[in-house]
């Protein structure tokens, strides 16, 4: 079983498990936002992003920079590659199984093509 650094993992899944901080971190893509600019698109107050905004500063997923008054943040995408590599395990399981699916089906389709004894096909 595939499990690298369960807690770091934990903080990561979660922070990835809710729809606005996944939006945050796809605007943060583009460029460094404010936690104004990031709270905009939601309706939202500066408390409410700022709680998503601090979940994904523990995940490590984003880092905030205070200049003045104002919090910019920006992406930082390294804990998005463990979080790829732990799911490749999962993706290579499936890929597997399906495969073997597939071949499982061919045969089957195949061996129900195969002429009877008496030259008609299954």
């Amino acid at each position: 079983m595939v499990e690298y650094h369960a807690p770091q993992l934990d903080s990561l899944f979660h922070a990835l498990g809710d729809a606005t901080r996944r939006r945050m971190l796809r605007e943060l893509a583009d460029e460094e936002r404010t936690v104004s600019e990031l709270a905009k698109p939601f309706a939202m107050s500066l408390a409410a992003a700022s709680k998503h905004i601090k979940t994904l500063e523990s995940a490590g997923l984003i880092t905030r920079e205070v200049r003045g008054r104002t919090h910019l943040c920006r992406l930082n995408p390294g804990p998005l590659a463990s979080a790829h590599e732990w799911l490749g395990f999962y993706e290579r399981f499936w890929t597997q199984r399906l495969d073997l699916l597939e071949q499982l089906l061919r045969s089957e389709d195949a061996a129900a093509k195969l002429p009877t004894p008496d030259g008609d096909e299954k």
